[in-house]
């Protein structure tokens, strides 16, 4: 199975890195970033790059899909290469998915029209936009488009799909290996349970 992660500059590191990190340990993945250009590209803290290994030219048909989103996906939105590569391989792709404000690039190329779908809790509401029922769940599996809320959500994406591509004890012992266990020092991973005054706090980090 061949994963593609489109990289753009301002997409969030995590976002790519996590589901990335889950799928590549897998027996029988590939997973390969592309862009526009072979070469570095910067993610939204302007600190990390990772390298595209391959232009959208190079790999038009992937078996897999994997947008992640970021501060820069706005700005992206208007990307035609971006989009129209994403609508294209995403069309024909056995699983189109994404992470956080990524799925604005896949309702943008066309694809979420008439599906459920998730994204970030910032721009969930966008998702309206592009014809998708918006929901504000983990991970949201629609027929084969899978899409994730923000940043860390990728990395249950990523078993989600792991389990479904191949099966539930490959998933699980990737999970084992990566030591997937999470317990948070703090009660404040969503709107539901943040404490008074983190979400004016979180929404200045947008600056």
């Amino acid at each position: 199975m061949h994963v593609a992660i489109p990289l753009y500059d301002g997409f969030t590191a995590l976002d790519a890195v996590g589901p990335y990190t889950t799928l590549a340990y897998a027996p029988g993945v590939k997973v390969t970033f592309v862009a526009k250009e072979r070469g570095p590209v910067d993610d939204d803290r302007g600190t990390l790059t990772i390298t595209a290994t391959a232009t959208y030219a190079e790999l038009p048909d992937p078996d897999v899909v994997l947008v992640p989103g970021g501060f820069g996906t706005l700005a992206a939105l208007s990307d035609q290469a971006l989009v129209g590569w994403i609508a294209a391989a995403g069309g024909q792709a056995r699983w189109t998915t994404s992470v956080c404000s990524g799925s604005l690039l896949l309702g943008a190329s066309g694809l979420l029209k008439g599906r459920k779908a998730t994204s970030h809790w910032a721009v969930l509401d966008l998702l309206a936009e592009y014809g998708a029922e918006a929901v504000s769940e983990r991970v949201v599996v629609d027929g084969t488009v899978v899409t994730a809320a923000g940043v860390s959500a990728g990395i249950d994406m990523g078993l989600t799909l792991l389990a479904r591509t191949s099966d539930v004890e490959t998933a699980e012992a990737v999970q084992l290996l990566m030591e997937y266990d999470p317990e948070p020092p703090f009660n404040a991973g969503s709107l539901k349970t943040a404490p008074e005054g983190t979400l004016e706090r979180a929404m200045a980090l947008f600056g």
